[in-house]
């Protein structure tokens, strides 16, 4: 029925004093005239509650649908045609069926816990019965929370990122919060403009290895609470790995093997990570009184990796700590593709254990990083500032996590210095 169906009044066989389009049942049972129209003549299409909303106005007014007078012959048309979807359940059709106020519905569904065992059963039953979730821009209204976190990677093809990304969507889901997922591409300017366009729709900010400088994340952070991973900028909050372990533990480890030279693969010019990692190899490579050079910087990519073994090959080293594995893997299969051995000829230790670090041949010998940790304990530190509870370490950076070395295939004993 179209908006200009009409409904005629019975009034044992009179004519009608007037004629009562579909607008006058809408208007009257607060819905619009779509909606009523639906109800009427698709009740399957949308909610019980609206449809008994409409129906009672209907029969309290004792109006009946006209029938159309005379169905047109079908015309063919090459229109595609329109799916229809059910209109919403709303809290108010849930409050109704369970007999209690919109209020006592939002408690319910949003803080349980709040209210009687009895009544968030019986709210519970009706919103599933009604299939009604809460919307979180409606939430948002009284509250000012969408309870919806951003997340911004450098690059979500890294697959460092998979297991920082898993703990930090578990993290927030059972904190009742959603996570959004962007990425920058490796870009500083990309970075700061997708940053901008979520802040108006989330509650906080996570910057995951991000490429801003220092005064654009103060910036931020002084806009909507704000962590970053593996990156500290004085007066903001951060989830950094202890490094030394790790790092001291690799160095003693090639050390006990024989080499006496080896060389750092750095990261992206500019990162915070790339440069506490050298600053600490430097440290434990000198205490040991072995020889370290750096090779840099190089895009934190397979390509990256493997465009440096030239200037691997040319340092005259005989052992190699990448940035991060994707690097490492990428210097391995173009050393192998270049008839160079991987180990006896150059040893390759990552950094990070990523997913996929001990598929290759041989496997990877990396500093693992606890990735899903740091996911976690970046939204439990910015929903802290959001909730305003003060954690144990009044400077806001969280406790360091532990990383350790996993010893592979990718180590060995040196037979000659890579020539």
């Amino acid at each position: 029925m179209s908006h200009g169906d009409s409904i005629l009044r019975e009034s044992g066989g009179e004519a009608p004093a007037r004629r009562v389009t579909i607008r006058d049942i809408a208007r009257v049972a607060g819905v619009d005239p779509s909606t009523v129209s639906r109800a009427l003549r698709n009740p399957e299409r949308i909610n019980a509650a609206t449809v008994s909303r409409v129906e009672a106005v209907a029969r309290e007014l004792g109006y009946t649908v006209r029938e159309k007078q005379a169905a047109r012959p079908s015309q063919p048309t090459d229109r595609p045609t329109r799916q229809v979807y059910p209109s919403a359940a709303t809290i108010y059709d849930v409050a109704r069926l369970a007999g209690v106020n919109p209020s006592t519905v939002s408690r319910a569904l949003s803080k349980p816990g709040r209210l009687s065992p009895q009544t968030e059963q019986r709210v519970q039953a009706a919103a599933k019965e009604l299939n009604y979730r809460l919307n979180p821009m409606a939430r948002a209204l009284p509250t000012g929370r969408t309870f919806t976190l951003g997340l911004l990677l450098a690059d979500i093809t890294n697959p460092m990122f998979f297991d920082v990304v898993r703990g930090a969507e578990r993290e927030a889901a059972e904190r009742g919060f959603t996570l959004i997922i962007a990425e920058s591409q490796e870009s500083s300017q990309r970075e700061a403009e997708t940053a901008f366009r979520l802040l108006p729709s989330i509650d906080g900010l996570i910057l995951v290895s991000t490429r801003l400088n220092d005064e654009q994340i103060l910036d931020l952070s002084e806009r909507k609470p704000l962590v970053v991973i593996n990156r500290r900028v004085n007066g903001v909050a951060s989830v950094v790995p202890d490094l030394v372990g790790g790092i001291d533990q690799a160095v003693a480890h090639l050390a006990s093997l024989g080499h006496r030279s080896i060389a750092f693969l750095s990261g992206p010019k500019g990162s915070w990570m790339s440069f506490a990692r050298w600053t600490i190899l430097k440290d434990r490579a000198a205490s040991r009184g072995l020889e370290l050079s750096s090779i840099g910087p190089g895009a934190p990519t397979l390509a990256g990796g493997a465009s440096a073994l030239a200037k691997v090959i040319a340092a005259d080293v005989t052992a190699v700590v990448a940035y991060n594995d994707l690097m490492a893997i990428g210097l391995l299969r173009a050393a192998q593709a270049s008839g160079l051995d991987v180990p006896t000829r150059l040893s390759i230790v990552g950094f990070d254990d990523i997913f996929g670090s001990d598929f290759t041949s041989p496997p990877l010998t990396t500093v693992r990083t606890p990735l899903a940790l740091l996911g976690a304990n970046s939204v439990r530190r910015v929903l802290a500032d959001i909730e305003h509870v003060k954690l144990a370490r009044a400077s806001g950076v969280a406790e360091p996590l532990a990383t350790e070395l996993l010893i592979r295939g990718s180590t060995a004993t040196p037979a000659a210095t890579v020539k």
